[in-house]
């Protein structure tokens, strides 16, 4: 099977694009990645590319008028690397409907809640407010719901009495690390798809709308 091309955008410390990086150094997945975008020059994350040999764009959101001229000027950048796949790797920009329509079924986001709850910011202190006793990270295709698209692989963990918000980041950070790979791996096996009626399928059977459940040791 041919490798698959992955284009990584990144808008910080790139540690889930590393994750990848690893994963794909090992063997784990069947793809190269064919360049990191980010709409920010001094990040860590950059570095991370350029010491893998990656090629690396920069676009900043800040030279353009509307978020339609940027995500074109994305498009057309990232379009150049004929990818198979797109990761959103702690980008921090809302993405148009025309660009997410333009990437349909080829493209992923890490969020760190078990979606569908809490969408948007400061997930863990809200899964304490909230006195859960369940919290964790979650791979979805993208769709112009921001943060709705149908699930792929879900990690959850237990939240410990003495959890806070920074040790809830740190623990699903960890958690991060081990299926974002392992959906990266799997889409580019062609074990994992989003159908063009809406359903992700793993291995030619539907699965349930929460997603694969990544149960860890």
């Amino acid at each position: 099977m041919t490798e698959k091309s992955i284009v990584v955008l990144i808008s910080g410390s790139g540690s889930n694009l590393q994750a990848i990086i690893d994963a794909i150094g090992s063997g784990q997945i069947n793809g190269r990645i064919s360049a990191v975008l980010s709409n920010k020059a001094d990040i860590f994350g950059l570095k991370r590319a350029e010491a893998a040999g990656i090629p690396q764009i920069i676009i900043n959101h800040k030279e353009f008028d509307d978020r339609e001229g940027f995500d074109a000027a994305m498009i057309e950048a990232i379009d150049a690397h004929q990818p198979d796949l797109i990761v959103l790797a702690g980008f921090m920009r809302i993405l148009t409907p025309g660009f997410v329509r333009h990437y349909e079924g080829r493209m992923f986001n890490i969020h760190p809640s078990l979606l569908p709850k809490y969408k948007g910011l400061n997930t863990h202190q809200r899964a304490l407010d909230a006195g859960d006793s369940l919290h964790g990270c979650t791979v979805h295709f993208v769709t112009e719901e921001l943060d709705g698209g149908p699930l792929a692989i879900q990690a959850p963990i237990d939240i410990q009495e003495n959890d806070t918000a920074d040790s809830l980041q740190q623990r699903i950070h960890g958690s991060e690390h081990k299926i974002y790979p392992l959906a990266v791996e799997w889409f580019c096996a062609e074990r994992l798809m989003h159908t063009a009626s809406g359903q992700i399928q793993l291995d030619g059977t539907t699965l349930p709308p929460e997603g694969y459940q990544f149960i860890q040791e």
